[in-house]
């Protein structure tokens, strides 16, 4: 007879013959949600809120507590905070779970861009802007692998097996009712909706078992140049944007909305190490003086819609992210 540890009693048989024994490995890639305009209700998806932050896979070993980003970049010194309520937790485990600092109700990305680029903040900085991991499926717990369990019993032991406090909280979700939900996160002025099928796996990558559900416009694009400032501007006038096809960086547009002094003065450091004799960009070259500078860089940018020809329209700069890798920006459908 195969015996189970207490928690794995609120699951299912199914779900109880879906757990595995076997070592805690130290990162799993994440899975990641394909976006979609198609918007549904149906009774075998559950529906989250979508929110506007840093993803961080958040680990628990022995002798070992770290915040891992998407593309297994290390976080614990610029959340020493989520680090500290990590280790403090009673059992070993993989949660996955997203960053977040609010301004008002809704959560920012653009404010929390004052702690991603500090390292080992201070008492005040952290008092300032608090940082709230919020988690939402759990891929291991004491030496057992859920990954196989269904989404919704795997969100049933993450809410059972953990002592939410600040700043670690759980993630909730509502059942069936995708398409209203939906239009209640845009009236409160949310990122929008995160569909997940009810019954599925986790598995790493892209997957149309996690789908997007978007109030707004917006999404990663890579910098290849910037122009001179003008005016009382400092550091530069705006930034050249693009996104990958294949081995082609295509051109997005240009975006010179959004930037704090402070952005400009940090972007426009690493922009003065990346620069290079020639267009990163497939087919195009600017025709005014711009800075060309190698392609690494990734800027999240909010934007009203894409153009008949493949640019932006009202773009603005939200912040400068560390967890994507250049390479891996396409163009959301």
């Amino acid at each position: 007879m195969t015996t189970y540890p207490e928690w794995a009693s609120i699951l299912s048989a199914a779900g109880r013959d879906a757990l595995a024994k076997k070592p805690q490995p130290d990162f799993i890639a994440p899975m990641k949600a394909t976006l979609t305009r198609d918007y549904f209700d149906d009774p075998d998806w559950i529906y989250e809120r979508k929110l506007d932050g840093v993803r961080a896979l958040l680990t628990r070993q022995p002798g070992d507590v770290a915040l891992y980003s998407r593309n297994r970049k290390r976080l614990d010194g610029a959340f020493p905070e989520i680090t500290e309520a990590v280790g403090g937790l009673p059992t070993d485990l993989i949660a996955d779970s997203e960053l977040v600092t609010f301004d008002g109700k809704v959560t920012s990305f653009a404010r929390l861009q004052g702690r991603i680029h500090v390292n080992d903040p201070d008492k005040e900085l952290i008092g300032r802007i608090p940082v709230i991991a919020y988690l939402f499926d759990l891929l291991f717990l004491e030496g057992y692998d859920l990954r196989a369990v269904p989404l919704r019993e795997r969100k049933k032991v993450l809410k059972a097996a953990i002592d939410y406090h600040k700043p670690l909280r759980y993630l909730p979700h509502r059942n069936e009712q995708g398409i209203a939900y939906h239009d209640a996160a845009c009236r409160k002025g949310w990122e929008g909706v995160i569909a997940k099928e009810a019954g599925s796996a986790y598995s790493s990558g892209r997957s149309r078992q996690w789908l997007k559900f978007k109030c707004s416009a917006g999404q990663e694009l890579v910098i290849g140049g910037f122009t001179a400032p003008s005016g009382s501007r400092i550091g530069f006038g705006a930034l050249l944007l693009g996104y990958y096809d294949g081995d082609d960086l295509c051109y997005a547009g240009r975006v010179g909305t959004g930037f704090s002094d402070d952005m400009l003065r940090l972007l426009h450091g690493k922009l003065k190490k990346l620069k290079r004799e020639t267009s990163p960009f497939t087919g195009f070259a600017d025709g005014e003086e711009v800075t060309w500078v190698s392609p690494q860089l990734v800027g999240e940018i909010g934007f009203t819609e894409w153009t008949q020809d493949g640019r932006l329209r009202h773009p603005r700069f939200l912040g400068l992210r560390k967890d994507k890798p250049a390479q891996d920006v396409v163009r959301e459908a």
